[in-house]
């Protein structure tokens, strides 16, 4: 039994720290290279020209409410 409240305990603790991670934020992944951005590139794919659906998602996350 004591495994297993140990094991709950460390999955809640898990849980709540990417709980935190979502709160601050939810920065992009960008490697020491700078990610994406520093490529030039538009979509994750590297497409110069992104499809209707990632063009709606990009105006959309532009937008300032």
């Amino acid at each position: 039994m004591a495994i297993f409240l140990i094991t709950f305990g460390v999955i809640v603790f898990l849980v709540f720290l990417m709980a935190l991670g979502v709160l601050a934020g939810r920065k992009p992944i960008a490697g020491s290279c700078g990610g994406y951005a520093a490529l030039g590139a538009e979509c994750a794919a590297g497409c110069a020209r992104p499809c209707w659906k990632r063009r709606v998602k990009n105006a959309l996350s532009r937008r300032v409410p």
